[in-house]
């Protein structure tokens, strides 16, 4: 099990803690990015290693595909929107896309390059808002998982066995009531199960539905930090990917897959004992996942006074 690559021994630079309008010398913001460097090899390292011999992890590298992760997008280093780099060798940052120079140093451009991508910005925090100020839910139990093979020979990870028979699956999702509130976890229902949900999603449904109890809407923080790249800070990038690998590991356990064999002991949601342990750490998720938000709330705020200032 990459029991590693959650939660990286690598301690976040002191400098990199100031993430809103540092003014970095050479000396500091090389020293940096060195760092993140560090950091993300370290958590990618398993991975890669895995993708040169062509193996495949069914719960560590999920994330890569699902996210459309490219390793090298995550090791180019940000400072993130109002930062200022000095010295001569920041120059090189005007190689990349959304960086410009001002009389202070190199730094990013706040200002969105199109209005389709300040409607983004626009979108992504309207999101973030809502989930904030909506009150969590921990009723779900991991239950998603066990909708997606729900009466059906086939399911999304073929190559894993199931704890029970397709029977047997189906008499714990009848046992509860359904109630997920992502659409991108409803979108996999089978067909038979997608009628059995409290709510029917659609794409358009995210603002009205989305909340920081769900696992995914909190493993999402990591979508959101990269689409708001070069104006995301990398460490917080970092921060985002970490999270959205344990709650990755804990989704699965909670699922009907057997995987064992892989290190992973199933947290039994068919159980009072499983549920349990489910909803508590579903709350320490949302616990870890209020701060990231709000930083990348911050990032959008940003982004957009910027863009009014124009």
């Amino acid at each position: 099990m990459d029991q590693e690559m959650f939660h990286s021994e690598t301690m976040t630079d002191p400098v990199e803690v100031a993430r809103s309008g540092p003014s970095l010398t050479v000396m500091e913001w090389t020293r940096s990015e060195a760092r993140h460097e560090e950091r993300v090899d370290q958590l990618l390292r398993p991975h890669l290693e895995r993708r040169s011999r062509n193996g495949k992890h069914p719960v560590c590298d999920f994330l890569f595909d699902y996210y459309s992760i490219r390793p090298y997008r995550l090791r180019r280093w940000h400072p993130g929107i109002n930062a200022v780099l000095h010295g001569t060798e920041a120059r090189r940052f005007l190689d990349r896309k959304g960086y410009r120079e001002t009389p202070e140093g190199i730094s990013v451009d706040p200002k969105p390059a199109t209005s389709k991508k300040r409607e983004a910005v626009r979108w992504i925090r309207s999101l973030l808002r809502a989930c904030a100020s909506r009150p969590p839910q921990f009723a779900c139990f991991g239950l998603h998982e066990w909708a997606m093979v729900y009466r059906s020979s086939e399911w999304r990870h073929q190559g894993l066995p199931l704890r029970f028979s397709e029977d047997e699956v189906a008499r714990v999702v009848e046992a509860h009531t359904l109630c997920c509130s992502h659409f991108d976890a409803f979108r996999f229902f089978t067909q038979k199960a997608r009628p059995l949900n409290r709510f029917q999603l659609g794409p358009e449904d995210r603002l009205q539905h989305e909340q920081r109890g769900c696992l995914h809407v909190n493993m999402d923080l990591f979508k959101w930090a990269c689409k708001l790249q070069p104006w995301t800070p990398s460490v917080l990038v970092i921060d985002c990917l970490e999270l959205a690998f344990a709650i990755r590991e804990v989704d699965m356990r909670a699922s009907p897959y057997d995987l064992v064999a892989l290190g992973y002991p199933p947290i039994k949601i068919e159980t009072l004992s499983g549920k349990d342990e489910y909803e508590h750490h579903q709350r320490q998720f949302a616990e870890e996942a209020a701060p990231l938000r709000q930083q990348l709330i911050e990032v959008c705020n940003n982004v957009l006074s910027s863009q009014s200032r124009r």
